[in-house]
Parts: structure tokens; sequence; C-alpha cells
């Protein structure tokens, strides 16, 4: 099969329903056209949108696992979408590009330092993704990409002290203090990776990590490791525990309490407003939320008691991240471009 036939095409167009282009339209209104990125461990996704702030065309792509010829691959991807999405809304050009990845980011260099699952090591994303593009390029970490657009647009808006926590494969939080996103150098808001049990082994090489107990993936995975049975997620096991399977409940009770205590850590060092939780494992909704509360209110004494809230904007959070990131820097450009005529009238 060959790459266009495997890209899947998805969200709204112009000619897409009127509810889907006014909440894109409200979300992220006018301003710069741009490209948007995001790489995840399967799949990567790329968006065109418009200087109206609409996603007119989103493409869905799988994320081409070369080992250590991964972050080239990506690039080239990434490439080969823009021309697709450039090609059919020739009315839309571009002036610059986001590209979040996950792993082990530097922002400030444009490196993706390391992604244990997807193989790359000191990849230079910014700057090929800029030759490859020819566009400027703003390169950020998937989960803090996502956390931005809930704190500039979704559910985080309007809290200085916020973690945006992802559960999904992995779990990650983009870290707000101050209103402003912290990220220690690349490494901060790794709170997967805060052990809160005694095991099992994380793909870290650490044993008892918050996401090898409470991810979606994890769930599913010690749910099979007590049964034997396979399941499609975690939701699945949700549904079983339902149906009253009380190895599904175990496995879903002892997630709830990790989750628990890991934000508790996360709540003593940070003091945050709220906690703002997204990725798969959110659509549970209430179901994990109200019981998630419940438990860390038994953890905590004198502590501020934070808001759980579920994330607003849903599975695009990343690419509406990435879109921000990338008209940041085109209006930094343009902030440059008018200040460099001035100085020579």
């Amino acid at each position: 099969m060959s790459h266009a036939a495997s890209t899947e095409t998805s969200a709204a167009q112009k000619s897409g329903s009127d509810s889907a282009s006014v909440d894109e339209v409200t979300l992220l209104g006018p301003g710069a056209a741009v490209l948007a990125f995001d790489v995840g461990g399967t799949d990567m996704k790329a968006a065109l949108v418009d200087s109206d702030g609409q996603l007119r065309e989103t493409l869905r792509t799988p994320t081409p696992l070369e080992g250590e010829g991964t972050g080239r691959a990506v690039v080239a991807t990434a490439a080969r979408l823009a021309s697709e999405l450039t090609a059919r809304h020739a009315d839309v050009s571009p002036a610059a590009a986001g590209l979040l990845v996950p792993g082990n980011v530097d922002d400030v260099r444009g490196i993706g330092v390391f992604a244990e699952n997807l193989g790359w090591v000191e990849y230079p994303f910014r700057d090929e993704g800029s030759a490859a593009l020819g566009l400027p390029v703003a390169f950020g970490h998937d989960v803090r990409g996502a956390g931005e657009a809930e704190h500039r647009l979704g559910a985080a808006r309007g809290f200085d002290d916020v973690l945006v926590v992802t559960i999904g494969t992995g779990i990650a939080a983009a870290v707000y203090v101050g209103g402003r996103l912290h990220t220690g150098g690349g490494l901060a808001g790794e709170i997967g990776h805060d052990r809160v049990a005694e095991g099992p082994v994380c793909a870290c090489g650490g044993r008892g990590c918050l996401e090898a107990v409470a991810s979606a993936a994890a769930i599913a995975r010690r749910y099979t490791a007590r049964t034997g049975r396979s399941v499609s997620g975690a939701r699945e096991v949700l549904d079983r525990m339902h149906r009253g399977d009380a190895n599904a409940a175990a496995a879903w009770e002892s997630a709830l309490d990790a989750l628990a205590i890991g934000f508790s850590h996360a709540v003593a060092l940070l003091a945050p407003q709220a906690i703002v939780v997204g990725g798969g494992l959110s659509e549970a909704g209430e179901e994990l939320l109200q019981p998630l509360r419940e438990r860390l209110d038994g953890i905590l004494t004198f502590h501020r008691r934070p808001l759980l809230i579920k994330a607003s904007i849903g599975a695009d959070a990343g690419l509406y991240g990435s879109a921000l990131a990338a008209r940041d820097v085109a209006a930094s450009e343009q902030a440059e471009q008018t200040l460099t005529a001035g100085g020579h009238a």
C-alpha cells in the first residue's frame, strides 16, 4: 500500500459540517495560516489551519518507525503531508509550521533528545523540519503542546497554577506555575515515572512507575496479565468491571489508587489550583474523576485541594497546540521583518 493510500482524511474541510467549523473558529480565531503536526507513538497527524483559524483538513498516517532513522522519516512524512494539504488548498499559504513529538525534548535547541519507543537520539527536528518544509518551525513536546492548547483555549484557561495531565499510552503533564509553562530543560512533568508502587517494571527501567500501573495501556496490560484474556483497552476493562468482573475491578481500582498517590505528590510540591485530565483515559469522565477526587481528598491534609477537571479540547489538543506554537513563530518572524524594514527606512 502506498503512503498516500494509507493516509486518512478527517476533521472539517471548508465543505464540512457547520458545527465543526464554528467550534474550530471559536478555538483558534484569526491569525496566520499554519501547518500543524502532532507525532505519536502509533500515528502522526497533520492539519492545515487557515487565517480564520479553521482546520481546513486533517490527515492521519502511521508514524514511520525506522529505528535510529525514525526522526528523519518523520520529517520526510511531514513534508509529504504538507505537500498534499497545500496542493488541495491552494488558497492557503502557511507562514510557519508546528511540530510536536513525544519523548525527552529540548525545546530551546529544537532537539528530540531521546524517544525510547521511537528510536531517535539527539535528532535536530526544528532545523531539519524547517529545511524540509521551507518554513520556520516551532518544535516542542507533545504533552506540553496539548497542555498549551488547554491553557490558552480550553479547560485550564484562567488558572495560573495548573497541571494538564495526559493519560493514554503513558502519563505526563504540562506544568504551569504563575501562569508560565515550566519545562525544566525538557524534563518537567514526567509524573508517569513517579514511583507509586513496588511494581511492575516500567519501560524506563524503574519499578512501580505511575504509568506502569495507571496508564490506559497499563490497565489493559495488567488485566490481561491477571486473567490471560486480551482486551482492546482500558474502556473494555471498565465495561467488564460493570459486569461484575473482579479482576477488572482490581485493575481499575489499583489504577485509581496509584493516580491519587501520584497526584498527591504533585499537589504537595506545586499546590496547583486545578489538575486538568486529558488523554484516552479521560473519556471515562466522572467514572474516573469522582473516585479520584475522593481518594485524593483522603490523602491530603492541610494542602490546597485542586479542582479535578476533564480536558475540553479532546483528541486534537496536540494539533491545536502545534498550531498555536506555529502562529507564535509566524508572529515573531513578522515582527522581526517589520523591525528590520523599519531600520532600513
